[in-house]
């Protein structure tokens, strides 16, 4: 099994400390490195070349978002989760925008942090379902008519639609295997199934079109 190595930005060392503990104890963590602001990333990212980066948005010297700016500039593959408590919009926007391939907040559950570390490793973008829902807003109102979304049901079998409602809900594709009582392979089958029929490339698209049409409800997990 390929190990990612990891780079926690973060000013607050206590924070670190944890995540480093954390992620110690998890299959995927290869080597684990720390920076205090975003310019001591930059350094650290020249010298280690991590395959991941949890990036802080509010810091000293550099915050996060030129931070992730820059180290997107300098090499393009590199995954980057902004991982913060900042839920402002203009963050968001302003993270995404900068290359940012993941946004989750600092208070939620670490099995979250690691299902959007998976996810983004997959070459998924991320976004917790609370800010999700913050983008949602914030992006034109669908035209659609009654009649299309009708029929956007209608392509969707029942089992696709509750497995739409899960990953709109932020559910794993492991979690969402315990919760209907089915094989994680047919989980991904549904997923593959629903993502070909909402004409999507991944869950997050798919969650926020399931949103935006009212294929699902807006609910928390």
């Amino acid at each position: 099994m390929t190990k990612t190595s990891i780079l926690l930005v973060d000013d607050d060392a206590n924070l670190r400390a944890g995540l480093k503990e954390l992620f110690e104890q998890t299959d995927f963590a290869g080597d684990i490195y720390e920076a205090a602001d975003g310019l001591e990333a930059i350094s650290l990212q020249s010298r280690y070349s991590p395959c991941l980066i949890l990036l802080d948005v509010g810091m000293p010297v550099m915050d996060g978002i030129e931070a992730c700016r820059l180290l997107k500039e300098r090499r393009s593959d590199l995954k980057i989760i902004m991982l913060t408590s900042h839920d402002d919009e203009r963050d968001i926007f302003a993270a995404l925008a900068a290359g940012a391939n993941g946004y989750c907040l600092k208070d939620a559950d670490f099995s979250r942090l690691e299902t959007a570390v998976n996810a983004v490793m997959c070459g998924d973008l991320w976004i917790d379902s609370s800010i999700a829902k913050k983008v949602l807003c914030a992006l034109p109102k669908s035209r659609s008519t009654v009649s299309q979304k009708k029929a956007m049901y209608a392509e969707l079998s029942d089992r696709e639609t509750q497995v739409l409602q899960l990953i709109v809900d932020g559910l794993s594709n492991q979690e969402i295997s315990e919760h209907l009582e089915i094989s994680k392979e047919t989980v991904k089958t549904h997923i593959k199934h629903l993502m070909d029929k909402l004409a999507v490339s991944d869950r997050t698209q798919a969650a926020v079109k399931a949103l935006r049409y009212g294929l699902v409800s807006n609910q928390e997990p």
